[in-house]
C-alpha cells in the first residue's frame, strides 16, 4: 500500500459521516492492492469481456452507494471494506455477464460454484508460475489436478494462501478478514504452504518436461 496521505487519519471519520471526497482519496490510496485482488479473482471467461481495471469502476461506484454501511476506524479498517465492496462487485458482475450466457440455450458453459472460486484462482495462477509457455497441455491437466487437491483443503487455508500470496495482504490484514487471531493466521498459513510442497515440486517437475 502506498503511504497515505497527510491527513488519512481523518479519512475515516469522514468516510462513517458519508464524505465522498474521503471515500475518493481512501480508494486512491488502496488502489493498487485492490487492483491486485481484482486482478486474482476475475474468473477468465468474465476477463474475455472486461480487465481489473473495469472491475475497479464498477467497485467504486458499488463503495459510493454503500458508504453508509462504512463503520470502520483505521486504515486497515478502509481497506478490508473495500476489498469486501470489490468482491461483492465481482460476485454481481459474474453472476450478470456468466449467467446471462448460461442461460444461452446455444452455449455449454460451466459455472463454478462461489465456493471453488478461490480453488480456481488458485490453482490457475500457480500453474502459471511454475510451468513453462511450452507445457500448455501439461500446465492444463496439472492445473484441474491441482484444482482437486486445493478444493479438498480446509477453506480457511485456501483463503489463507490466496490471501497472503497472491493479494498480499498482511498477516493481520489476513486475520481480520478471516475472523481469526493473527498468531492462528500465521501459524495455518505455514502448515497450508506445507501440504502444497508435494504437488507444487511435482508440477514443476511435469511443466519442466513439456
Amino acid at each position: 500500500m502506498s503511504r497515505p496521505p497527510p491527513d488519512f487519519d481523518d479519512l475515516p471519520r469522514r468516510m462513517r459521516e458519508g464524505d465522498r471526497a474521503a471515500l475518493a482519496d481512501c480508494f486512491a490510496h488502496c488502489r493498487d492492492r485492490l487492483w491486485r485482488v481484482a486482478d486474482f479473482r476475475l474468473d477468465p471467461r468474465l476477463r474475455r469481456r472486461m480487465d481489473a481495471d473495469d472491475v475497479l469502476q464498477h467497485a467504486y461506484l458499488d463503495a459510493d452507494r454503500r458508504l453508509e454501511h462504512f463503520k470502520g476506524d483505521t486504515e486497515t479498517d478502509v481497506f478490508v471494506w473495500l476489498r469486501l465492496v470489490l468482491l461483492q462487485t465481482l460476485t454481481d458482475l459474474y453472476r450478470a455477464h456468466l449467467g446471462a450466457e448460461m442461460r444461452d440455450a446455444g452455449r455449454e458453459v460451466p459455472f463454478d460454484a462461489p465456493a471453488d472460486a478461490t480453488s480456481v484462482s488458485l490453482a490457475r495462477h500457480l500453474i502459471a508460475e511454475i510451468t513453462s509457455p511450452s507445457g500448455a497441455a501439461v500446465r492444463a491437466e496439472t492445473e484441474e489436478d491441482l484444482r482437486r487437491v486445493i478444493a479438498e483443503m480446509d477453506p480457511i487455508d485456501r483463503e489463507i494462501i490466496a490471501l497472503r500470496h497472491f493479494e498480499e495482504l498482511g498477516n493481520s490484514e489476513t486475520a481480520e478478514v478471516l475472523g481469526i487471531q493473527p498468531k492462528a493466521a500465521s501459524i495455518r498459513y505455514v502448515r497450508a504452504l506445507a501440504r502444497l510442497k508435494t504437488i507444487l515440486t511435482s508440477a514443476a517437475d511435469n511443466g519442466n518436461e513439456g
